[in-house]
Parts: C-alpha cells; sequence; structure tokens
C-alpha cells in the first residue's frame, strides 16, 4: 500500500511539473522604466535596455504565475550619457560591484478583476528587501502572426531608495524618496 501511494504521489507530482507554462518576455513589445522626483519639481525619468522577465504559471488566469526579473544595471538609459554614467557610479547604482538587478515573486494575489497585488523581493546594490507591487493583467490574444499566445501586463508601484543604499548622499530636496517603477509587457507562451 506504501507503494502505490508513493507511486501516486510521484506521479500528482509529475503531472503539476508538466502542467507549468512558462512566458518569456518580448523585448520588441515591452518597456522597464522608473521616474524620481527631481528638485521637488519635476519627474526625471530612465529605463533598462537589457532585461530578462520570466513568468511561469499553472493557470490560464495567471493567478498562481510566478515572476522572475533580471536587469542590466549598464543597460540603464536618461538620454543623457553623463547622467547615465554617473547612476551607473558608486554613487547610484555601483554597476561594476552589482552589474544586475533581480527581482523574485513570492506571491501574486487577485485584487479583483484583473488587478493583482505582486510581492517579492528585489535585490538592487547588493541589498535584497520585499516589495509589493501594483500588477494589472491585461489579457492573452493570439499573435497574429506567430500565431501563439501572448499575454499583456502592466506593473507599477515603488520603493524607498534608503532601503537599498541608492544615492544616500543625496538629500531629497534634490532627488526624491521614492522611486516609481513601470512595466509594461507582452510575453509569449513557450
Amino acid at each position: 500500500m506504501k507503494k502505490i501511494t508513493i507511486i501516486a504521489s510521484l506521479l500528482a507530482l509529475s503531472a503539476t511539473t508538466f502542467a507549468q507554462t512558462t512566458w518569456t518576455v518580448d523585448k520588441v513589445h515591452s518597456r522597464l522604466s522608473y521616474s524620481v522626483s527631481h528638485m521637488t519639481i519635476s519627474e526625471q525619468e530612465g529605463n533598462f535596455k537589457s532585461y530578462d522577465v520570466k513568468i511561469t504559471t499553472t493557470k490560464d488566469d495567471f493567478s498562481d504565475a510566478s515572476f522572475e526579473v533580471t536587469i542590466d544595471v549598464a543597460s540603464i538609459n536618461t538620454e543623457n550619457e553623463m547622467r547615465d554614467k554617473h547612476l551607473k557610479s558608486a554613487d547610484f547604482f555601483d554597476a561594476e560591484k552589482n552589474p544586475t538587478i533581480t527581482f523574485k515573486s513570492t506571491s501574486f494575489k487577485k485584487v479583483s478583476g484583473k488587478q493583482y497585488k505582486l510581492t517579492g523581493n528585489l535585490t538592487l546594490n547588493g541589498i535584497t528587501k520585499p516589495v509589493t507591487l501594483n500588477a494589472v493583467y491585461n489579457g492573452t490574444v493570439e499573435n497574429p502572426m506567430s500565431k501563439k499566445p501572448v499575454a499583456g501586463f502592466t506593473i507599477t508601484g515603488g520603493f524607498k531608495r534608503a532601503d537599498f543604499n541608492f544615492g544616500s548622499s543625496m538629500p531629497a530636496a534634490v532627488l526624491g524618496e521614492t522611486i516609481n517603477l513601470r512595466a509594461s509587457g507582452e510575453f509569449a507562451k513557450q
């Protein structure tokens, strides 16, 4: 009897593993950006050109989705070469010492309709802390070119820069306390 229970458990685990679907980011139709208050009178924006995002799920509505994000810090782009260089320095991202930013979700909970709370561990400047973001599942459609399913998400939120020792020498009157995130992306089913 024990043998049957063990075999049944292994089969159930195998079925769950095989039912898992992976979705990868379509970088041509996605953007990973941020903004921060500058001198309390404007918002300065930037984005990252090189990143990877993978979503895994077993459900069509993504209610059990898991997100993994890896960002190449050196790919930061603010459309100002001098500012980009300064942001890569030890004053901010310290790209030489910490070349990547990562986010690994720990939960994806439905709030209502297509609204979710995405919680996970953000690693920035070698510091890992939990953050909670707002996510909207924009739906899934068939790509008319590839004939494959494509899902869309918009993710917004923010974190305190002091939590990650980011720009710690900058007073709040010069650089806002909160870094605001916005990611909009399409993901192809693998």
